[in-house]
């Protein structure tokens, strides 16, 4: 296997299984790309999509992406729980092999700049794309969201975009492209309708409150469900592994009386992590994925 870059755009539709096929056909029509997971969500009202490329096919399958999405998607019309600026709304491209986080970074610029010429739409590099200290955090970017936006991108010049129009995209809005290391995104579901005990346990944990570093962390309302969430991203699972987060959640849950319902992860997950889970749960003393059968026959 050569170099390959892994693609994981976040698109601002979970509700129209049509809309969020038409856009994963015109990645998947790229030659080179394979797309690894799509998933959905009507909560949220966000789709994430996972495929991967080399460094050529991965820019032509964002970009296909990113022009379906403002071809399909009106964020005057969108409505959700998940925070959004843009139809697509954040587009990180992480090295997976044969390819540096630098190079990542150049073609995060790379697919900006065309999205931001082609497409009229401007354009934030976040992350390990960022050219400024303030755009690393993807929460800063994103504050706001489409509706404030429109009106700070006009009159704050903290906002000017890296590329683009210094105006949202009437429908579209605005996108963040950047480069990262894995991510996992994951979420757990409460048997609670308190969306303040939600919001409390995510502020506790969060990286941002002075909680697990490496931790993003916000409380959602499940309404046609009868639950609360806390939802997460793990931007460094080396150092604050999954299970220690779902220990921390549990930890509050319990000093709240609340049970916890399920758990999920969304999209991917790195086979390391997944073996952290095991080992903690088993107790197993110097376990690693080289133990795994299948890694060691493909490797």
């Amino acid at each position: 296997m050569g170099e390959v870059v892994e693609c994981v755009p976040n698109f601002s539709e979970g509700r129209r299984k049509e809309v969020v096929e038409r856009i994963v056909d015109s990645i998947g029509s790229v030659p080179g790309i394979k797309i690894l997971d799509v998933e959905m969500d009507g909560d949220h009202n966000r789709s994430v999509v996972t495929f991967v490329g080399n460094k050529s096919s991965i820019q032509e399958g964002a970009f296909r992406g990113a022009s379906a999405a403002a071809e399909l998607i009106d964020l005057n019309k969108h409505k959700g729980e998940h925070p959004r600026m843009g139809a697509l709304d954040v587009l990180p491209f992480v090295p997976i092999q044969g390819v540096t986080m630098q190079e990542c970074a150049e073609i995060a610029a790379a697919v900006g700049e065309r999205i931001s010429k082609l497409l009229k739409i401007p354009v934030y590099l976040y992350e390990s794309a960022a050219r400024s200290p303030d755009r690393k955090n993807l929460e800063k970017v994103r504050k706001g969201q489409f509706e404030g936006l429109r009106e700070s991108i006009v009159t704050d010049d903290t906002k000017y975009p890296d590329f683009g129009p210094r105006q949202v995209h009437p429908t579209a809005g605005a996108v963040a492209v950047g480069a990262r290391m894995p991510l996992i995104a994951f979420n757990i579901n409460l048997e609670s309708k308190d969306l303040q005990a939600a919001k409390d346990i995510a502020r506790k944990i969060r990286t941002s409150s002075g909680g697990l570093p490496h931790l993003k962390a916000l409380g959602f309302d499940l309404k046609e469900r009868g639950l609360v969430q806390v939802s997460m991203n793990l931007t460094d699972y080396t150092v604050t592994p999954i299970s220690r987060v779902f220990d921390e959640v549990k930890k509050e849950a319990d000093a709240r009386g609340i049970e916890i319902a399920e758990s999920e992860i969304i999209g991917l997950i790195p086979l390391d992590a997944v073996c952290d889970i095991t080992a903690r749960f088993l107790k197993l003393e110097q376990f690693d994925s080289n133990q795994v059968l299948e890694r060691r026959i493909w490797c």
